[in-house]
């Protein structure tokens, strides 16, 4: 198995004399932006100096300001089931939780689909409990067709990203044909017997099948996953070596790592105590993480969600964070019901602003806000996505992609307020542009936009 727990201990004894000297050193190699070694890891998972934890995150925004620039691709996820037969102590959708269980109608899904049109969200992260009966593969592919086939005015939704249970190949091949995005699946902790104590009695409950997972659906031909841990389970210093064992392992079978990897928190939900967790992260430790993954696996997207705070978010965008949730709803039908009390959220949620109220805050932290999908409908996915972004050439498909998308938001969603800070930011980032062909295409599709073309990319 790659997850080898007893080389990860080893790793982290040995990286735990390390002097400030050798951190030190391993910061300058950072600076190459061409990953580090399991070694290297392990001994930046040691800082504590201040000066050096300063270092760190500011050495993490430049690695991530040189391969994104300054783009945040925004999303929200949707709910759409909470039956689930599995029952992790972590969850507020786990089997013995009496809360109100259901499924959204393919017609419910369309509500709430059109609802979040409504707020300008172009991709989604499809979320669902694990229940064979009750939500089978085949309702998600429904789901899927009735999320792509809904509009609502000027919006349509572009890309489905899938959050569902590890299962089979011939289950994936189907997700491959329904034209999903990203599948992300969170192994929630790679730390074998915490693994197993979280997942009592369930048919999440089998490690070496749940971690195995994107192996299947590589097979399948879902070449870019999204990896991720529920940090607060286990010892976040095993977490990050996991993380970066896996992705190494889909590297050196499939050609391509994680396309994503997502940080969630442990956080309160119904029916767990947070008291019950031992290894719950002060934000420190969370920024360091978030800073080292960023220097780790430089070309990975990392994705935070309303989970933290704003100001949280906020910081964390300067130290490797490249995608976010707005105007999240974590309740199956959410985004019509609100808090009504009929369902139970997954997880309690910290930053409850509109996207309209984000993009502003993100415009005027000299972030621009994406809604780009034009990679997955480009082919730009899996092994070509990375060779494409260790080129360099990156910035010259996604910044004026990310521009056009955010002035559309504008124009369909947006007030005069936002209106304004884009066209100041869209005349700022083209003129930094050096190509003129490329200025020239993104002015000229900037003027389509505002003539009620819509969906341009290149």
């Amino acid at each position: 198995m790659f997850i080898n727990h007893d080389y990860i201990y080893n790793l982290l004894e040995n990286a735990n004399k390390a002097t400030n000297d050798e951190i030190q050193s391993v910061l300058n190699k950072a600076k190459a932006v061409k990953g580090l070694s399991h070694k290297d890891i392990a001994i930046l998972l040691q800082i504590k100096e201040p000066s050096q934890l300063k270092e760190l995150f500011k050495l993490a925004g430049q690695v991530k300001d040189s391969i994104y620039g300054n783009r945040v691709v925004v999303f929200a996820p949707l709910y759409i089931s909470n039956y689930c037969v599995n029952n992790c102590t972590y969850c507020g959708y786990k089997r013995d939780n009496h809360i109100n269980r259901r499924k959204l109608s393919r017609e419910e899904i369309q509500e709430e689909v059109k609802l979040l049109e409504k707020m300008g969200h172009k991709r989604l992260a499809l979320e669902v409990g694990e229940d064979p009966v009750n939500c089978p593969i085949e309702y998600i592919i429904d789901a899927i067709d009735a999320i792509y086939e809904t509009t609502n005015q000027n919006g349509e939704i572009r890309r489905i990203n899938v959050n569902i249970a590890a299962t089979t190949v011939d289950n994936y091949k189907k997700l491959y044909d329904a034209n999903i995005g990203t599948y992300i699946l969170f192994q929630e902790t790679y730390h074998q017997p915490t693994y197993e104590s979280t997942h009592p009695k369930s048919l999440k409950g089998n490690y070496e099948y749940h971690l195995t997972a994107f192996d299947r659906a590589m097979e399948a031909g879902l070449d870019d996953v999204g990896g991720g841990v529920l940090f607060g389970l286990a010892d976040y210093k095993f977490e990050v070596m996991g993380l970066m064992l896996h992705n190494e392992h889909l590297e050196n079978n499939f050609g391509v790592g994680f396309h994503t990897i997502s940080v969630p928190r442990l956080k309160k939900a119904e029916g767990m105590d947070l008291n019950m967790f031992s290894n719950i992260l002060s934000d420190d430790e969370f920024k360091k993480i978030v800073a080292i993954i960023r220097l780790a696996v430089p070309y990975t997207g990392i994705i935070l969600s309303t989970r933290e705070s704003k100001e949280m978010r906020k910081e964390l965008m300067n130290y490797g964070v490249s995608q976010i949730s707005a105007g999240s709803c974590t309740g199956v039908g959410g985004y019509r019901e609100k808090e009504d009390g009929k369902d139970a959220a997954q997880f309690s949620i910290e930053d409850d602003r509109s996207p309209l109220e984000v993009l502003k805050e993100l415009v005027d932290d000299n972030f621009i806000p994406s809604y780009c999908t034009a990679c997955y409908r480009k082919g730009r996915t899996g092994d070509t996505f990375m060779k494409l972004a260790k080129s360099g050439q990156i910035h010259n498909v996604c910044t004026p992609n990310a521009l056009m998308t955010l002035m559309e938001f504008a124009l369909d969603y947006g007030d005069k307020d936002l209106y304004d800070k884009v066209q100041k930011t869209v005349i700022s980032e083209v003129n930094k542009i050096e190509k003129n062909n490329l200025k020239n295409l993104i002015f000229n599709n900037i003027e389509r936009l505002k003539q009620g073309e819509r969906d341009l990319y290149i």
